[in-house]
């Protein structure tokens, strides 16, 4: 099981932004290379939704609801992976959580709310 740390998360006034960052703990750079990493959010009530994957190798794909204003990043030598949140939405409001595909491992959640 792969250790994830996040962060970022607050609350932003509609049009805000904000950035997420999510740490793999004591990962060699080599394992980190292999990861498929993706963004979730989840709202209370409702089903754990893929907000954006960026797999190993391959192309990041987003949820409709986020193209365009949110961007999936990796840094290979900070062993991280990024999300960048513009043009906040209401809607976007959840918790969001970073996962680990290959080995099923979630980070704990980061609480995004986004005001009217």
């Amino acid at each position: 099981q792969v250790q994830l740390v996040e962060s970022g998360g607050g609350l932003v006034q509609a049009g805000g932004s904000l950035r997420l960052s999510c740490k793999v703990s004591r990962a060699i750079l080599s394992t980190f290379l292999s990861l498929d990493m993706a963004w979730y959010r989840q709202v209370p009530g409702k089903q754990r939704e893929l907000v954006a994957i960026s797999p190993s190798g391959g192309s990041t794909n987003y949820a409709d609801s986020v193209k365009g204003r949110f961007t999936m990043s990796r840094d290979n030598n900070k062993k991280s992976t990024y999300l960048q949140m513009n043009s906040l939405k209401p809607e976007d409001t959840a918790v969001y959580f970073c996962h680990e595909e290959k080995s099923d491992s979630w980070g704990q959640g980061t609480q995004v709310t986004v005001s009217s």
